[in-house]
């Protein structure tokens, strides 16, 4: 089974652009749900956080300007990259969206392929496994291209449930994941998984990282979940 599907978040009320610019997005791989307005998408964010927002500034009953607040004031999904889409093209806009958090600010009408370059790169830092980088934590070493897992020079056999657990904690060293936030990421949005079953994944994989003897790097945190480090 592969790394889960990444997900992105389209917030656009123009039916025309959001199905446009949803078939780019898919064609390139990504999961895409759609939200019509700003109230929407808080309570699709609430449900299952996406792995990036496409925001139109201008929507009815919500701005995106206050939902990119409101995701980037919460510690649970400040971490989400936001893209903001706007027709408002004077400098003092761009700087109030990107002040607001907004991680990136596109101006409509866009090149598609421009902000599918920019989807890339959004994505591409807040998950380097997904193009293939080498993730590191001390001894621990995960080439994504390869599969390739070794703790100080050796090489680790993990069975895929555990290999997707460690690409989670290592995209984000000292994060502290819930079990639900865990099941998300590893086992998908739309599989019904036990979170107890994130324990005994998790029991699997400190026994494959410890078993040459050194520390183990999986801190657990009473009553809300995991950290690596």
């Amino acid at each position: 089974m592969p790394v889960t599907q990444l997900q992105v978040l389209l917030v656009e009320d123009e039916p025309a652009q959001r199905e446009v610019l949803a078939y780019n997005l898919e064609a390139e791989g990504y999961a895409v749900r759609r939200a019509e307005n700003g109230e929407e998408a808080m309570l699709m964010i609430a449900e299952a956080p996406p792995d990036l927002i496409i925001l139109d500034w201008m929507m009815p009953l919500m701005s995106g300007i206050e939902v990119c607040r409101q995701v980037k004031s919460r510690s649970e999904t400040r971490g989400i990259p936001v893209i903001m889409l706007s027709a408002r093209s004077e400098e003092v806009d761009a700087v109030r969206g990107l002040d607001t958090g907004a991680d990136d600010y596109v101006i409509k009408p866009y090149n598609l392929r421009e902000l599918m370059a920019r989807v890339r790169t959004q994505l591409r830092r807040a998950h380097p496994s997904a193009s293939g980088e080498v993730l590191k934590f001390g001894d621990i070493s995960l080439d994504a291209q390869s599969h390739r897992v070794t703790r100080a020079g050796a090489e680790l056999k993990l069975g895929p449930t555990e290999y997707r657990l460690l690409v989670t904690l290592l995209e984000k060293p000292g994060r502290v994941f819930s079990r639900d936030q865990l099941l998300d990421h590893v086992w998908g949005r739309d599989i019904y998984v036990d979170t107890r079953t994130v324990d005994v994944h998790i029991a699997r994989l400190r026994k494959v990282l410890t078993a040459q003897g050194g520390d183990d790097p999986i801190r657990t945190v009473r009553g809300t979940g995991y950290a690596l480090g």
